[in-house]
């Protein structure tokens, strides 16, 4: 497995990490980092946030959560993002969305 560092902290009920989404991509993946963000593909567009529901559509099946629980908590409309994960420790999030 490849190393990939982000900065994932604990927010009150969960976990906090930075997110650089690269839109309109072939596929929806986990590619790197991007400074302290962790880089995500998407293969959607960023019209009327489709981009945005995309991405809590993906991080919510790779750590097996209901999208209620994933929140952009900061950046709904730039490529850079913060977001929030209810009930996952920031080790759980860090293991299964790099693993």
């Amino acid at each position: 497995m490849r190393e990939i560092k982000f900065k994932i902290t604990n927010a009150e009920e969960g976990a906090a990490f930075a997110v650089h989404v690269i839109p309109k991509s072939i596929k929806n993946e986990v590619v790197g980092k991007h400074g302290d963000a962790l880089k995500i593909r998407l293969t959607a567009s960023t019209a009327k946030g489709i981009a945005n529901d995309k991405l809590i559509d993906f991080i919510s099946k790779k750590l097996n959560l209901e999208p209620s629980k994933i929140e952009i908590a900061a950046g709904r409309e730039s490529q850079e993002k913060m977001v929030v994960v209810v009930g996952m420790t920031p080790a759980q999030v860090e293991s299964l969305l790099l693993g």
